[in-house]
């Protein structure tokens, strides 16, 4: 059995993933430690709370500003900026990973923009969902998990065209996705649930329709598969 010495110990990941994880790192690392009195002193436990106020994604706010036009416009930021904020270290740890695996998977075949569009418009379309499908509701959105989504739409996107291209059932495509709802279901009933899964869903929603937009060839390498069958 012959063995590449020279390999790297983990398989590469394509730039654009490592940008968008980094963020995700980095700030649930300062803020684990700042729980735990290693930075920040006695106010640097309140951190999260803090970084929930000022990077949050509030229904109320985005409900105001649907109704002044968008102003104060210094706030529009939440609509990407909620993504790096979670509300424990467990709750980061899973967006991360899921975003180093499924960004992995999509980013070898999208360009980097396209891996950036899915993912922020993911984001943003998880937030507007959360922020007007749910009447009355004020918890603030927080966490990547929207974007993960919109990746794992991406990802269901390139698994649907390869289906149609083989002549395979093509909604086949959307177990993942399926399961993945289930599970969050089966939690939600045995733990108390919340209502992020309407942005979860809105986010896997618009990954895989961005999807049709920005993949190699967009639309017509679709149309040009379908025609093939």
């Amino acid at each position: 059995m012959n063995r590449d010495y020279n390999a790297a110990p983990i398989n590469p990941l394509p730039v654009v993933v490592w940008v968008l994880a980094l963020p995700l790192v980095a700030m649930e690392i300062v803020l684990t430690l700042a729980e735990r009195g290693l930075v920040g002193g006695a106010q640097g436990v309140g951190w999260r709370l803090q970084a929930v106020e000022r990077f949050g994604a509030f229904p109320d706010l985005m409900r105001h500003q649907w109704e002044t036009g968008g102003y104060p416009l210094e706030e529009l930021h939440r609509l990407f900026t909620y993504t790096i904020v979670h509300g424990s270290f467990t709750h980061a740890m899973f967006a991360v990973v899921i975003l180093l695996a499924l960004g992995k998977m999509v980013g070898e075949i999208f360009r980097w923009w396209a891996v950036l569009a899915v993912f922020l418009g993911s984001a943003m379309a998880g937030a507007l969902a959360y922020g007007f499908l749910v009447p009355g509701l004020r918890a603030p959105l927080i966490g990547a998990y929207p974007a993960v989504y919109g990746l794992i739409g991406a990802f269901t996107f390139l698994l649907w065209v390869n289906l149609a291209r083989t002549g395979a059932n093509r909604y086949r495509a959307f177990s993942l996705i399926g399961m993945l709802l289930f599970f969050q279901l089966l939690f939600g009933v045995l733990f108390g649930g919340n209502w992020d899964w309407v942005a979860d869903i809105a986010g896997f929603a618009a990954g895989f329709l961005l999807s049709f937009v920005v993949s190699p060839g967009g639309w017509a390498r679709v149309m040009d598969k379908m025609r093939q069958r």
